[in-house]
Parts: structure tokens; C-alpha cells; sequence
């Protein structure tokens, strides 16, 4: 299998082309991604879009399908999809994955849960939303995976200036449609976000202030502004 340019490239990963229709998806450390693929045939049978996958030739490679059209956060930069409209594609992905049955598990309230969905994350093919990177998928209660989507969100909003504003607008219409913050386990996921070895000491520092971000409804925090109400009419509360 021969490697062709680099695509693409993560906090933990990188991707390299393969032929027109497939890529190579590589983790630096050679971490196991059989898991994954099977998780991601999983949800596929069940009709969730994730990009069509294939055993890689070493246990760290994942070989998927390659797919056309910008990833959620291409689109938001050049003014295409705007914020609100990202943050309830976001929510609807969330709610129809934790609409499947678990896989292995038990627990009749556990699902899988994604653990990292953002914008970085979702592809805008032709075909519609794809979501990609199952490496922290597990099964366990949708509530953390809702709070860990929120959460990163909100870090953004406070770690990267340039996208504060688009990701300002998002964050309240994605828990809008969630219904609104009581059903998130965001200590939890603070928690998982702290432990985290890949963020930033500025991404860490920040955790405080996002979770309040979320729990004020996405205000901006630097003007006092705190906007309980969103435009849906669905008012966000703390746990």
C-alpha cells in the first residue's frame, strides 16, 4: 500500500491520501485503531454518517473514505454556514447518535458517545454532514458527551480570538437544541478536558470560564452580557 501526500494532520494523528476515493488515517504513537473501526462500521449499519472504513496494513493505520466538500470549520471561516445554524447540525448529530443502541454495553442508558465532536470534526459533503475521528469513542451516558461538545466550544470562544465571534453564536444554539444544559455532566467533563495531555496550559486555564460560559447561555463574558434566552425560546439552566 503505497502512501501518498499528507492531507491532514491532528493533535494525535495524521492523514494521508491513498488513491482518489481513500485515505490513511495514522496515529503517531501506533495506537490500535481497530476499535474504531469497528464502532464506525457499527453506527454505519445503523445509518449514522461516518465515512466508509477498511483494516490499514498496521494495527495504528485506519484506511476510510475519502470525502468531498469542506470540514464544518472550513465552512464557518469563509462565511457559508454560519454559526447558528453550525451549532444545531452539531446538536442533531449528537441527538441521532445517542438515538442508537450501544454495541456492547448493558446499561440501557449508555450509548456510544463521540467525546470530540466540533467543527474540525464534521465534513459538509454533498450528501450531507459526516462526522469523523471516532479515537475517544466509548459507550457511556449522552449527557457527557453533550457537555464535552459544549465545552470545547466554549473553550474556543476563549482561547482562539480569531474564531470567538462565529463560535460565540453556536455555542447557545447547540444547547438550545439540546434542550438546554440540565442533562449535561459538565463536571465530568471538565474533568476529562483537564486530564486531557493534549491540550494547551491556556486551554486548561480556561475550563473555569467556559463552563460558565455555557451555563450563562453563551454571553459574552467579557461584556457582563448574560443572555438567558436564546431565540428558540428555550431558556438554558445550571445543573
Amino acid at each position: 500500500m503505497e502512501i501518498g501526500e499528507l492531507i491532514g494532520a491532528g493533535r494525535t494523528a495524521d492523514v494521508f491520501a491513498l488513491d482518489e476515493d481513500r485515505v490513511v488515517r495514522r496515529y503517531r504513537d501506533g495506537e490500535d485503531a481497530t476499535g474504531e473501526a469497528v464502532v464506525m462500521a457499527y453506527l454505519a449499519e445503523h445509518g449514522y454518517p461516518v465515512p466508509a472504513v477498511w483494516p490499514g496494513a498496521a494495527a495504528g493505520e485506519l484506511v476510510m473514505q475519502r470525502l468531498s466538500g469542506p470540514t464544518m470549520r472550513e465552512a464557518l471561516v469563509a462565511g457559508t454556514l454560519s454559526g447558528e445554524h453550525a451549532g444545531e447540525m452539531l446538536a442533531d448529530l449528537l441527538l441521532q447518535l445517542h438515538a442508537i443502541p450501544p454495541r456492547a454495553g448493558t446499561d440501557p442508558a449508555h450509548r456510544i458517545i463521540h467525546l470530540d465532536l466540533h467543527p474540525e470534526n464534521v465534513f459538509l459533503t454533498p450528501d450531507g454532514p459526516v462526522v469523523i475521528d471516532w479515537a475517544t469513542a466509548e459507550e457511556g451516558p449522552p449527557g457527557l458527551d453533550t457537555a464535552m461538545a459544549a465545552l470545547i466550544l466554549a473553550q474556543v470562544a476563549l482561547t482562539m480570538p480569531g474564531a470567538a465571534g462565529i463560535v460565540r453564536t453556536a455555542l447557545p444554539a447547540l444547547v438550545c437544541r439540546l434542550g438546554g444544559t440540565d442533562g449535561m455532566l459538565l463536571p465530568e467533563a471538565r474533568a476529562r478536558r483537564a486530564a486531557n495531555p493534549t491540550l494547551t496550559q491556556e486551554e486548561i486555564a480556561a475550563l473555569d470560564e467556559a463552563v460558565a460560559l455555557i451555563l450563562t447561555g453563551g454571553a459574552d463574558a467579557q461584556d457582563g452580557v448574560l443572555q438567558q434566552e436564546v431565540s428558540c425560546g428555550c431558556r438554558m439552566r445550571g445543573r
